[in-house]
């Protein structure tokens, strides 16, 4: 059995071969994009003092337990998940009373919860302005290449996709984005994801995220990027993504943009 957080540690790297000639796997943080070979004590020791993995769990992910070792010095131990069928109390006695009818309307509605499901981080070409259009200013984003992990597998970004951005006046961006993923499997699977959203937040923050020089050194707590997420492949292995639901967070740092996406179950 292994330690308490080794799941965490395999879903903060990437795994791939430098070389073909290699024997053994390289491995990739995909926080600071850090390299070291595949081993899970020398992973889990680099996570305990990278200050982007840990701040990004402080955010999203206040109950890792990596990011309580990093803390107090010891993992979280493992308590048993309550059920999901556990509701809450009002609701389960009172149940829904939306109903103007003078039947009564009594019944639970489940509350949706959110289980964070996987990461992705893409490398973006520079921007090309399409110029104002009816709707506002429009710009064309394509993708170089990048990686994903998650719950249900990891592997590549094929180069290719692309982000249409609509910009408002007051700088708040559209996002409508197209991203195909390539699963790590022989033979590898192919999955179309959509993402469509918003970025916004104070002009000035917005304007640094416009300017490649100033976009590391924006706080993401000083602007919220947003995104719902839908995906889908003809492929057996993963057909169950198909009917999925997910909402994610991006930050935009250098020439990347990283998500953190969350399945709602």
């Amino acid at each position: 059995m292994g330690r308490i957080g080794d799941g965490d540690i395999h879903a903060a790297y990437v795994e791939f071969r430098a070389k073909e000639s290699d024997k053994c796997l390289s491995a990739q943080c995909i926080y600071c994009q850090s390299i070291r070979a595949k081993n899970t004590s020398r992973q889990r020791a680099h996570l305990l003092e990278c200050p982007a993995y840990l701040n990004a769990m402080k955010e999203h992910n206040p109950d890792n337990p990596i990011l309580h070792e990093a803390v107090n010095g010891t993992p979280t131990q493992h308590t048993p998940a309550k059920s999901h069928k556990k509701r809450d109390l009002d609701t389960m006695v009172n149940g829904f009373q939306g109903s103007t009818s003078s039947a009564p309307q009594s019944f639970p509605i489940p509350k949706p919860q959110l289980e964070r499901d996987f990461q992705m981080s893409v490398q973006l070409n520079p921007k090309i302005s399409v110029g104002p259009g009816i709707w506002g200013q429009r710009n064309w984003v394509s993708f170089v290449s990048g990686h994903w992990n998650g719950r249900f597998g990891k592997g590549t970004v094929v180069p290719g996709g692309q982000d249409s951005q609509l910009i408002a006046p007051d700088l708040s961006t559209h996002i409508d984005a197209n991203y195909l993923l390539q699963t790590h499997d022989h033979p590898p699977a192919f999955i179309a994801v959509k993402m469509d959203g918003w970025r916004v937040g104070p002009r000035d923050v917005l304007e640094k995220l416009e300017d490649p020089s100033q976009i590391d050194e924006v706080d993401p707590k000083t602007y919220s990027f947003r995104v719902n997420v839908h995906m889908e492949t003809g492929d057996a292995r993963y057909l169950i993504l198909n009917t999925g639901m997910w909402v994610a967070s991006g930050v935009r740092r250098g020439t990347e943009v990283i998500y953190d996406a969350f399945r709602v179950i």
